[in-house]
């Protein structure tokens, strides 16, 4: 194997683990960044719901985390535009929470025909 060869081979390896390198500290800062935003948003909520009803919407959470995220949103907006003055109680949010499912519930009707 030549000098250059030895040069290229190597010079390749280097741009490869450098490339590997940055590779894994975006994924770094982006997941840092993600953990920032959620640590940003529980103190909100934090803020905004009693403990009893920061419970339920964990518990939601659980079962339906895409209508808990829809709540969580929709209550960070009200209380950044200062439309929340005092702490949800658990009995507001259950209100919410049963407003939004009457909402989204779909009823199915059947009617069974017999042949003639």
């Amino acid at each position: 194997m030549g000098e250059e060869e030895y040069d290229e081979e190597l010079a390749e390896i280097q741009r490869r683990k450098l490339l590997e390198l940055q590779r894994r500290m975006s994924s770094e800062e982006e997941r840092k960044r993600r953990a920032e935003i959620e640590a940003q948003k529980q103190e909100i909520l934090r803020k905004i719901l009693t403990p009893e009803a920061r419970n339920r919407l964990n518990n939601v959470k659980l079962v339906r985390p895409e209508i808990a995220q829809l709540i969580e949103e929709q209550l960070i907006l009200l209380a950044q535009s200062g439309r929340i003055a005092e702490p949800l109680t658990d009995e507001q949010l259950r209100e919410i929470l049963q407003d939004i499912y009457s909402r989204s519930r779909k009823e199915y009707n059947i009617k069974i025909r017999e042949k003639d």
